[in-house]
This record gives structure tokens, sequence and C-alpha cells, in this order.
């Protein structure tokens, strides 16, 4: 594919500005049909066009080959479901920042490099400032909303693991396109139950949506995830919030402050520290995948 020959870094930076700018569309949506509704029509329109793209081969897999991407479907469905319904309970900035404690677990559990740590230590702190949590009082904050959103991120890391061995098992984006019916099939059910407000207008937008932030991000990650350590990936990751705000100043207008600026710098610095060094796979931790 020709995927392949494009470095793994790079892949991982497109899908963050699609998914973003995805979401940036996305809350434009939210307000109409609701959370489940939103992630429901973001999925199933995803999950058409990749299957009807990739037909996926569906035999000659080992059970734990199908055990594999069952639970990356399920962590791919939960993930957009638990998030998007945080985001009833919280302020988007709070949420982000609290579902990224999920994959900067990660990242700092698989750190094997004294810089990888530091990278963490910095991304985390420009993380929190890009969100503005320290502003909001801890009394006002929603409990239901904070459960919601540490499940996102739990279910982001196990996104993160699963897609990387899911990569590793299936050829091309057959895992994929697999897994993402596992996810439609779970949201689903309580998605439809506001179909009847799914106007033209609303699929239209739906669609854009599915494209920007499912078919394209998760398509080049797990490309990305073949050639590249997980720990890298997880610290990658913390561009979203950076370019969520560009997002939004983009497509919502949304003005950024002196922190914000100061937070977005500390995360390009991490991604550029991290980035520095060998974020492609050696054979042997390959081999291993």
């Amino acid at each position: 594919m020709s995927a392949d020959r494009v470095p793994a870094p790079l892949l991982v930076l497109a899908g963050i500005v699609s998914v973003q700018f995805g979401g940036a569309l996305a809350a434009t949506l939210i307000p109409v049909i609701g959370a489940a509704g939103s992630v429901t029509m973001r999925l199933l329109f995803a999950t058409v066009i990749l299957v009807a793209i990739i037909r996926p081969r569906v035999r000659g897999y080992s059970r734990a080959d199908w055990a594999t991407v069952l639970c990356f479907g399920l962590a791919l469905g939960l993930m957009n479901f638990t998030f998007y319904g945080s985001l009833a309970h919280l302020p988007i900035g709070v949420a982000v920042t609290i579902e990224f404690l999920g994959p900067l677990a990660l990242a700092t559990v698989l750190s094997r490099r004294p810089r990888d740590l530091i990278a963490v230590v910095a991304a985390g702190t420009g993380v929190v400032l890009i969100s503005e949590a320290l502003h909001v009082p801890l009394a006002e904050l929603n409990w239901t909303g904070i459960g919601l959103a540490l499940a996102a991120g739990a279910c982001w890391a196990a996104y993160i693991i699963f897609s990387g061995r899911t990569g590793a098992a299936f050829p091309k984006l057959d895992g994929l396109a697999i897994a993402m019916v596992v996810a439609s099939a779970l949201v689903t059910p309580l998605g439809v139950l506001t179909i009847d407000e799914w106007t033209t207008p609303w699929l239209a937008k739906g669609l854009g949506i599915a494209v920007l932030s499912s078919l394209l991000p998760y398509s080049l990650e797990l490309l990305a995830l073949r050639r590249m350590r997980a720990a890298v990936f997880g610290i990658l990751l913390s561009l979203e919030p950076a370019f969520a705000a560009l997002a939004g100043l983009i497509v919502l207008d949304q003005r950024l402050h002196t922190l914000q600026l100061v937070g977005m710098a500390l995360v390009v610095g991490a991604s550029i520290l991290i980035m520095g060094g060998n974020a492609e796979k050696d054979p042997a931790e390959a081999a291993a995948t």
C-alpha cells in the first residue's frame, strides 16, 4: 500500500487533524440529535463506506485473531459513546483532559527511555493548560460526566493496544472494517431512537463527520501502529487538544487564551522530543507484536 511509504508519525498527525475538524463539525450536530444519535450516525456511515471499499475477508483467522478484533471493536464503540456522553455533563475542555489520561497513562507505562517520561510530563501539563481545566471549580463538576470521561480514556488506551494488534493480525484494513461493524452493532440500538430527527441536512453533516472523525483517522492510525511503538503513539496523541483548539478557532470561532498558547507550545515540544527519536518499530519489536 502507498501509505506504507509514508512515515508513521505523519500518518498519526494526519489522523489527528482529520478527527479534530470532524469533532468541531460534530459539535454542531450533538445539540440537535444527542450523543447517541451522533455516534450512531458517525459509525454507521463510516462502517458502510469502509466495508464497501475493503470487502474484508472473514475466513482463515484464528480464535485469538477474532478475540482481538472483537475487543478492538468494543473499545472503539465504547470510546465514542462514553466520550460523547461525557460532553452532556462536563465542559469539553475538562472532558478532553480527563479522557486523555488514558493514552497518557499508557504512554507512561510503556515508556522505556528517560526522555519519553519527560515528554509525558510536558504533554500532560500542556493538555491541562489547553483545556483550561484548572479554571473549573471541582464542586461544579458532574461526577457522572467524570466517570464517563474516565471510561472514555480507558477505552482510548485499549483502542491503541488493540488497534496495533488488529493491524498485525489482519491484512490491509480488513480488521478495522470488521471492528467497525462490531462498534456499530454496539451503539446502534441506542442511536436509532433518534432516527426521526435525522433530516437530510443532518444526514449530510453526519456523513462528513463519519469520514473526518472515523473513516480517515482510524484507517491512518491502524496503518501507523503497524510500524511504531504504542508509547510513541500515545504521546503523539497529545497533539489532539492543540488541533482541537485550532479547529475550534477556524470552524467555531473560539479564541485562544495565553495559557492555552503556552499549553500548545508544551504539547508540540513534547511531540517534537519524542519524534526526534526512532518512532518506527525495530524489527524485533515488530515481530513480537
